[in-house]
């Protein structure tokens, strides 16, 4: 039977519907009906969005709407009509912001432990027995648990969702800092090896999110100001764990006391994180009810569960415009984390005791970055010039590095300040638009997979950095260490000019299947009547 009741009740701004089948009246007096699967439907139809197949249906999509194929420049292949969101009302809700700014938090709190031995090196050093090389690997323990672990949870974002993600992630975060407490003893340095390992594990489920967060909770005209926001977390931690160390633990030479000011710092960090977990408990959903844009719409509606995972990652591959992306953002975030790693090495070496200085150094560089992160998310929503904004601030950031190099052995430590912090406006500033314009580049791929790549390549190039600079130190200095840095982030420079953009999300959001249906023939009149109404709102708690 078909329901016709004129008076049919609306329930969250949609229609109620039959979940077998729906007659729209059409302001042009027309009745679009939903059909069969089976049954073909002429160009002609209206693909009203009003029309509603049997849930039974399949929303596998048809092998010429292969994700690959989806942002071609002749138009956007035609999405399967089921689905379980009602994929013609486009919302944001008001949860994104709560959502956004939690991720946020945990992140910030899981940089802070990777950060906090590097930024007081020499105390660390002095409190366990160990070489420098060895507090080294607590930083770059982060960057080596990330390789291996990428691909088995991409898959788990995948098969789980964003909810099960933010959950281990924040749970590991908590126990890694709650495990570090058995650690106060010079003897239990593998202890807090231990510990940090844990919170490396949980970074993997951390560092490749921000892009994912941005795309499933937010508008089209917002995800690169979000995932700025989300970016912006760890970046954060990153500047509170150059700043809080060297203030929690001073340089003294009395090891009871040197522990006891190291329980301060493992306590609050423990509290931190156990807090942001349980409000993840809490607060923390899976998906907003509406799709917040049309290319997440489409996203949605190109879903398969039966899609191959390999695939995916063969057709990132092939891509090269973001095969050079993930050489160029390695590139860029490796030099950054070996920055950050060796930064309290470099500094003492030119002015001997000034571990706090070096701490506020590295908060100059990172927070001059957030502001350029959160400065340049907004600029990509309003220009969306992805490939020049990316490759203007990959320029400065070299023209920052050499000038750094220049002024850091000049024996004027505000001289150095301003260097490191214009160094780290563009540097640290260009993470997010690295995020942002890979998912351009691959849309409709798993966000999380596009930056887990990228992630992959900044660690693997961190590592190397890393080990390689802190050698150049030892043996011939830091003007040299940090040469051999700004001769790979020109190479990055240049490679970034030979990237193509080619900008296939926002293709998808300027074009709805109505409209490509309307180039292939469809008469103007019955188009003008049918055309996907874009409902954007704000959906409450």
């Amino acid at each position: 039977m078909v329901n016709e009741d004129p008076n049919q009740q609306e329930q969250n701004g949609t229609p109620a519907q039959d979940p077998a089948l729906r007659v729209d009246h059409s302001a042009s007096g027309h009745q679009s009906v939903s059909t069969h699967p089976s049954v073909s439907m002429h160009p002609s139809v209206s693909a009203h969005p009003s029309v509603s197949i049997h849930p039974a249906v399949s929303a596998r999509p048809s092998s010429s709407a292969h994700p690959s194929m989806l942002a071609q420049s002749g138009g956007l292949a035609r999405p399967s009509s089921s689905c379980p969101e009602d994929l013609s009302v486009i919302k944001v809700s008001k949860r994104r912001w709560v959502v956004v700014l939690l991720f946020s938090c945990y992140s910030m709190c899981n940089a802070f432990q990777w950060i906090q031995y590097g930024s007081i090196n020499n105390i660390f050093m002095h409190f366990y027995g160990v070489s420098a090389f060895a507090i080294d690997w607590l930083s770059m323990c982060y960057m080596l648990t990330y390789i291996p672990l990428l691909l088995p949870v991409a898959w788990l974002l995948e098969k789980f969702g964003l909810r099960t993600i933010a959950l281990t992630g924040s749970a590991l975060n908590c126990l890694g800092a709650w495990v570090k407490l058995g650690s106060l003893k010079p003897h239990l340095f593998l202890v807090t090896v231990l510990g940090q390992i844990i919170c490396s594990v949980a970074q993997v489920f951390i560092l490749g999110m921000p892009s994912r967060i941005a795309s499933v909770w937010f508008g089209a005209n917002e995800v690169s100001t979000a995932c700025s926001i989300a970016v912006f977390g760890n970046q954060l931690g990153i500047a509170i764990g150059f700043l809080v160390p060297p203030v929690l633990v001073p340089n003294i030479e009395d090891q009871d006391k040197l522990a006891y000011h190291i329980s301060i710092m493992f306590y609050i960090i423990g509290g931190v994180a156990t807090l942001l977990f349980i409000l993840v408990i809490i607060v923390f959903k899976e998906k907003p009810k509406h799709p917040p844009s049309r290319a997440q719409s489409l996203s949605y509606a190109l879903a398969s569960p039966d899609a191959s995972y390999l695939s995916s990652i063969v057709r990132l591959f092939r891509n090269l415009n973001f095969v050079l992306l993930v050489i160029t953002y390695g590139l860029n975030a490796g030099a950054f984390y070996a920055l950050s790693t060796l930064l309290n090495r470099m500094v003492i070496l030119h002015y001997p005791g000034e571990e706090v200085n070096a701490g506020r150094i590295g908060l100059t560089i990172v927070i001059a970055g957030m502001l350029g992160a959160v400065i340049s998310g907004i600029w990509l929503d309003r220009s969306k010039t992805y490939k020049e904004t990316t490759l203007v601030v990959y320029i400065m950031t070299v023209v920052g590095m050499v000038v750094y190099t220049l002024t850091l052995n000049l024996g004027h430590l505000w001289v150095v300040f301003i260097t490191a912090g214009t160094m780290g406006f563009f540097m640290t500033g260009y993470l997010p638009l690295g995020f942002e314009f890979a998912v351009e580049l691959t849309y409709p791929e798993s966000e999380g997979m596009s930056s887990g790549l990228l992630n992959v390549s900044a660690q693997v190039f961190g590592i190397i950095f890393t080990i390689s600079q802190g050698q150049i130190i030892d043996n011939y200095g830091t003007m040299p260490g940090n040469i051999f840095l700004c001769v790979f982030l020109t190479l990055g420079a240049v490679l970034t000019a030979f990237i193509r953009a080619d900008l296939r999300r926002q293709k998808a959001n300027k074009e709805t299947p109505e409209n490509k249906l309307q180039e292939e023939g469809e008469e103007e009149e019955e188009s003008n009547a049918n055309k996907v109404p874009t409902i954007v709102s704000e959906e409450h708690f």
